[in-house]
């Protein structure tokens, strides 16, 4: 089953907009060999949009579920972040880095397995294995992006351990009333733990945290599929897309032409 994403050309004005549709065709591909990220089969174009042939993931995103039923449990919160755990990992192997984690961009396929997209932001680390834009969604930025001094892959696991707060706490825990004030609480960071001296405060918080979190999980049946989901997703038949859309606009007729030839590598 597959599904056809189509990105309307004129909705795309500024430079940056462009570079970020053209990076995701590239970075959708940089996981190829990971059974939890959403497969990109081929795009193609037309004078008024463009269009990415994708996995159909029927089951719908995490934000949605959450939305609809609150806070999940650790067990389920475990399940979906070891999924995004296997996708993260082939990516960075590649050298790129996610850079917007957040449940919106995590899909259910029909059994109820998690799939990372939203590559729109991903990003190829350079020579110096750093990545220097403003990039992501606020809230979900580590620090290192918001302060623009350069960052890298370690930007994604600050992503990782928000998105687990917001699956387990039904919101995020950086919110502001505007851009600044939200870049500002997670500036701010979060509350220090103890741990022991011989090693630093991070390093403790993220060895014993994950290792806890994550005590007893099956890899090897997350990796087969032989898990059963915490949540199987009411899909009547590879043809139900109830779960999957969120909008009834069509996008018939609704683009001008475009000529510039801004996405002849599309």
């Amino acid at each position: 089953m597959l599904a056809l994403r189509i990105i309307r050309k004129r909705a795309l004005v500024s430079p940056s907009q462009r570079e970020r549709v053209l990076a995701e065709k590239t970075n959708h591909n940089g996981c190829p060999l990971s059974v939890h990220s959403q497969v990109l089969y081929s795009t193609f174009r037309d004078a008024k949009c463009l269009y990415m042939l994708t996995e159909a993931c029927l089951g719908g995103d995490l934000w949605t579920l959450l939305r609809d039923r609150g806070p999940f449990e650790e067990s389920v919160t475990c399940f979906y972040t070891a999924c995004v755990l296997e996708a993260l990992a082939c990516l960075h192997d590649r050298g790129v880095v996610h850079r917007d984690l957040k449940p919106e961009n995590v899909l259910l396929d029909q059994r109820g397995y998690a799939k990372l997209s939203g590559f729109a932001c991903a990003k190829k680390l350079d020579s110096l294995h750093r990545a220097w834009s403003f990039c992501g969604s606020p809230g979900h930025q580590a620090p290192e992006v918001i302060l623009q001094k350069g960052h890298s892959l370690p930007a994604d696991l600050w992503g990782l351990g928000v998105f687990v707060y917001e699956l387990l706490n039904g919101s995020p825990p950086f919110t502001g009333a505007d851009l600044l004030k939200t870049c500002a609480a997670v500036l701010k960071g979060i509350d220090a733990v103890e741990f022991p001296r011989s090693i630093s405060r991070a390093a403790a918080e993220l060895v014993k945290g994950l290792c806890r979190f994550f005590e007893g999980f099956d890899w090897e049946g997350l990796l087969m599929g032989s898990l059963t989901p915490p949540i199987v997703p009411n899909v009547h038949s590879l043809l139900d897309c109830s779960g999957a859309c969120s909008s009834s606009e069509s996008h018939t007729n609704l683009s001008p032409v475009d000529d510039s030839d801004w996405d002849k590598d599309f």
